[in-house]
């Protein structure tokens, strides 16, 4: 068999994986671009020491624990505290102004992982005088990734890293109050996720469930087709409130989607929009 048979035999067992998935189990892949499926199935296929992905589509099948295995494989769980630290930065000046004006206040992270990105807001919220005010929405379609999110527990080495992201994003007090350091681990202080609630929620078939100031969504869209960014920002414009902000990842992009004409840019380079009064 030559390489591009090969090829053309992958991609139609990767389509007859994402069917079974969803006729299964319900999870809808359909609208992921295939590169980054067939990358991450390619790679559990070989760490589980199977010949094709048939041979995985089986075991999935017939046994839960494979899926749950597939469902991280496909999430996104690439993250770290303050990442992108000018996001962050503009948030506290562009963003928070606004969010003053509030009286309480409903904030969406939406694929928030393993929760880095929950505690790097909770962290500028106290700062700024929020936190008391806010309730924060953390939603995965992962309840494994959720459960480390809850525990607030990462590495030290990482927490190391992510010291000079919370400074570049403005950062008013030191980085190390706000966790305590133990062995190998940093444990953040739990006061900081007290007004949050994890959820497990699918952006591919799941509702809107709140009235949101701001949702938080970065580097998600990537991984989906035009059809699906479209459908998944309007889920976001429809639960933001009219004035209600919405922040997306930098190589993403609100133009020639569904929604442009509903928002306005705050932020050009961090991607950060309001959406229309009226809209």
């Amino acid at each position: 068999m030559n390489e591009k048979e090969l090829l053309e035999i992958e991609n139609i067992e990767l389509q007859l994986l994402i069917e079974a998935i969803y006729l299964k189990y319900g999870y809808d892949f359909k609208n992921y671009t295939k590169s980054h499926l067939k990358r991450r199935i390619l790679r559990r296929v070989k760490l589980d020491n199977l010949k094709t992905i048939t041979q995985l589509t089986e075991k999935m099948l017939y046994d839960r624990e494979v899926l749950k295995q597939i469902l991280l494989d496909l999430s996104i769980n690439v993250t770290e505290m303050f990442r992108f630290p000018k996001f962050f930065k503009d948030l506290r000046e562009d963003v928070i102004p606004l969010l003053k004006t509030y009286p309480s206040i409903n904030i969406w992270h939406a694929g928030c992982s393993t929760g880095e990105e929950v505690i790097s807001m909770a962290i500028l919220l106290k700062e700024e005088g929020l936190l008391n005010r806010v309730n924060i929405y953390a939603t995965d379609i992962n309840k494994k990734v959720l459960d480390i999110a809850k525990e607030g527990i990462y590495s030290i080495e990482d927490v190391k890293k992510w010291t000079k992201n919370y400074q570049e994003a403005g950062g008013k007090k030191s980085f190390s109050d706000y966790y305590v350091a133990k062995y190998d681990h940093a444990i953040f202080d739990q006061d900081l996720l007290k007004n949050v609630t994890f959820l497990e929620h699918n952006l591919v078939i799941d509702k809107s469930f709140i009235d949101a100031n701001l949702v938080i969504c970065r580097n998600v869209l990537i991984y989906f087709n035009k059809e699906l960014q479209n459908q998944v920002l309007e889920l976001f414009e429809e639960s933001l409130i009219p004035g209600g902000m919405i922040g997306i990842g930098s190589k993403e992009n609100l133009k020639f989607t569904s929604v442009n004409e509903k928002f306005e840019s705050i932020t050009a380079t961090t991607k950060i929009y309001k959406k229309k009064i009226g809209c």
